[in-house]
């Protein structure tokens, strides 16, 4: 990949980086890809969670959450979306200090060689050395982003037949926020739940940064039903008393990614959790994750077996510790 950054001096804390790299895949498919930001938490390391806030024709509106050097940090960006030109020009609304303007574009070309590009302009309020770590934090991850948006592009099968999302519902009959506090506590699951075998649980607390969501950093290990024990990390956004949002930053042998969601939601006397999962599929480690002769759709329904009993087992331990009203399925 190549990687190209404009010079700059003190009177100018202006900078530029484009990162650029072939591309052996149909630049439309590459396109579609930066177009859907709600698969971005399974295609870019980087990124948390991502949503669409509004759409109009080619104009659109996103908020996303993504680790931004050593901490999580979250921002909105208009992007204007052109499908002829293969072309995304984004600009985020309101930049963070020291940052006072950050714009940049996606752009893709059929080849032979095919290119793809990802391009960066920014302005700073003048603190020193802010230009040159943001050229660095935007360095990191942009490698990242690219190299994991080639890689995704490149293979054989396309993304849809490696990607599943589910979902599992329980009805609790006690208050919303305790439903929530249960699932924000993830520190005492140990005392609950079987397949919980050891957690580690950081939380830094809701700032302007992270647009209202305590981030909590989860280090977990996992027993499985044959005994075994896989170790994970993710992070987690905790909003309010209403939904946690989580990515696994470290997900098991056989998955290329995995997020979720906890949502909460009140009712007139009992209270509804619902446990969403996305997950996508390694293709290359499925027969040796899952069993030899293992296609890729075998390996998604038994991906859905074992992460929802777990999802469905810690449903069932918050309704035995808080309240029963035999509305689960």
């Amino acid at each position: 990949m190549d990687t190209t950054t404009q010079p700059r001096t003190a009177d100018s804390p202006t900078g530029s980086a484009e990162h650029v790299t072939e591309l052996a895949a149909p630049a439309d498919r590459a396109y579609g890809l930066i177009e859907d930001v709600g698969r971005w938490p399974l295609l870019f390391a980087p990124c948390i969670w991502s949503q669409e806030l509004e759409r109009t024709d080619d104009v659109q509106r996103i908020r996303l959450w993504a680790v931004v050097g050593l901490e999580v940090r979250s921002w909105t960006s208009r992007r204007v979306l052109d499908p002829a030109a293969r072309r995304i020009d984004f600009a985020q609304e309101n930049p963070a200090p020291p940052l006072t303007a950050m714009t940049g574009h996606w752009r893709f070309e059929d080849g032979p060689p095919g290119r793809l590009e990802l391009g960066h302009r920014w302005s700073t309020s003048g603190e020193p050395n802010a230009v040159d770590r943001i050229a660095a934090a935007l360095d990191a991850n942009s490698t990242v982003e690219i190299a994991a948006l080639r890689t995704w592009a490149e293979r054989p099968q396309e993304p849809d037949s490696l990607i599943v999302s589910f979902s599992d519902h329980e009805t609790v009959d006690a208050p919303a926020a305790d439903v929530y506090d249960f699932l924000y506590r993830a520190d005492l699951w140990p005392q609950y739940l079987p397949h919980v075998a050891g957690i580690d649980v950081e939380t830094v607390p809701a700032g302007e940064t992270t647009a209202g969501a305590d981030v909590q950093t989860m280090d977990m290990q996992t027993s499985a039903a044959d005994g075994s024990t896989h170790f994970t990390q993710s992070v987690r956004l905790c909003f309010g008393t209403e939904r946690i949002v989580y990515k696994q930053t470290t997900p098991p042998r056989g998955l290329l990614a995995h997020s979720g969601e906890w949502l909460v939601t009140r009712g007139p006397e009992s209270t509804r959790v619902t446990a969403r999962h996305t997950v996508a599929i390694d293709p290359e480690a499925v027969e040796e994750v899952f069993g030899a002769g293992t296609t890729t759709a075998q390996a998604m329904v038994r991906a859905r077996d074992i992460i929802g009993a777990n999802s469905r087992g810690t449903l069932r331990a918050m309704r035995d510790r808080l309240g029963d009203t035999g509305g689960g399925r």
